[in-house]
């Protein structure tokens, strides 16, 4: 397939997939399913869907790891630069440690405690909107193999 082509159908599954999120989150009362590093997230799994970056288990688990760290903070340690700073920096460690990582989640810590969350956001929109973001980005991907290209 032309890189084109990939690059509408990459931007096309990317809409879809924030319109799906944000159409789930409008429809059912007090769940949140999007948050801004989702858009960066589907930019990797969307355009660039064989990097490592971009895999299922960086995807998932790089956004739970650094949301954890985020919500740990906020709740237990405190919001200042310094504690944004620290948190921001062990969430790069974690990801790099456990084979995570995935850059986008590097802005959850300081998304998480700038805004104040609680650990039920680590469920919604944090696992429950990657997964989706996953699911979508591999439909996506079959899609795109089952119409070869002409070029």
């Amino acid at each position: 397939m032309n890189r084109y082509w990939l690059s509408i159908v990459a931007g096309v599954g990317a809409a879809f997939t924030i319109g799906l999120l944000l159409l789930i989150e409008a429809k059912m009362a007090n769940i949140v399913l999007v948050m801004a590093p989702f858009g960066a997230s589907a930019v990797l799994v969307f355009g660039v869907a064989s990097s490592p970056l971009a895999q299922p288990k960086n995807v998932i688990l790089g956004h739970l790891i650094t949301a954890f760290i985020g919500v740990f903070f906020y709740q237990y340690i405190g919001v200042t630069p310094v504690t944004l700073a620290i948190a921001t920096g062990l969430g790069v460690t974690s990801m790099l440690v456990s084979k995570t990582t995935h850059p986008p989640a590097g802005a959850n810590p300081i998304l998480i405690m700038l805004s104040g969350q609680g650990w039920l956001f680590l469920v919604t929109p944090v696992l429950i909107g990657s997964i989706i973001i996953v699911f979508m980005g591999k439909g996506f991907e079959k899609l795109q193999q089952h119409h070869p290209s002409k070029a």
